[in-house]
């Protein structure tokens, strides 16, 4: 039979909570590498797992949930492993261009949370000595935390911020295959580089329809 789709999959692809649906993580994984499985031998479909950032990734994931042993065979069964060709893939100038040009407006966002907390933290110290006087919770902790939030928000939420979400999409880029991921930023990138995106959450779905026409 003659190839008709691939896909390479990001760790959200399987991991992801929206795929829940009040089952394990390891149940989860399961029941999404059953469909795999049987997508791959009734219709060729293959899913391929950009090797090893993305799959130790996953399997560092499954080893903290203490997934049973032949969950990882499953994984290592029906994930193709792939290094990416990281010298061969060519990624256009102006799709470069782009991510320098976003990288330099959330550095200015970053460096506009990072005021804002200090500003807030030194009101904060002015405040210390009275709030112990009259016994007061330190809301030092509190800072710290939502500091930590908008920053993150303001220079990773959207965009490509690790090795393994590279891969995913330069993976794709070379194979001419389809991006199955739950994340904003590989869903971006990968809309600039022209790949088709499949939503993690859809996918389970995707093969289930699939399938159907042919049981």
């Amino acid at each position: 039979m003659q190839l008709k789709q691939r896909f390479v999959l990001d760790t959200t692809a399987l991991t992801s909570v929206e795929l829940r649906e009040g089952k394990t993580l390891c149940e989860t994984i399961e029941k999404i590498l059953n469909l795999i499985a049987e997508a791959r031998i009734k219709l060729n479909i293959s899913c391929h797992i950009p090797y090893p950032t993305v799959y130790n990734e996953l399997v560092g994931f499954m080893k903290r949930y203490n997934c049973p042993e032949e969950l990882f065979v499953e994984v290592d069964t029906w994930l193709v492993k792939k290094t990416p060709d990281r010298y061969e893939v060519k990624i256009p100038a102006a799709v470069f261009y782009e991510y320098i040009k976003d990288m330099r407006e959330r550095m200015n966002k970053g460096m506009k949370v990072a005021e804002g907390g200090i500003w807030l933290s030194s009101e904060e110290a002015l405040k210390q000595r009275d709030k112990k006087k009259t016994g007061e919770e330190d809301s030092t902790g509190a800072i710290i935390k939502d500091f930590r939030a908008k920053y993150r928000n303001a220079l990773r939420y959207g965009t490509l911020d690790s090795a393994p979400d590279l891969d995913v999409l330069l993976l794709a880029k070379e194979m001419d295959a389809g991006v199955v991921a739950s994340d904003e930023g590989i869903k971006k990138w990968a809309e600039s580089l022209g790949l088709r995106y499949v939503e993690g959450h859809t996918f389970p779905k995707m093969l289930e329809e699939y399938l159907k026409h042919m049981r």
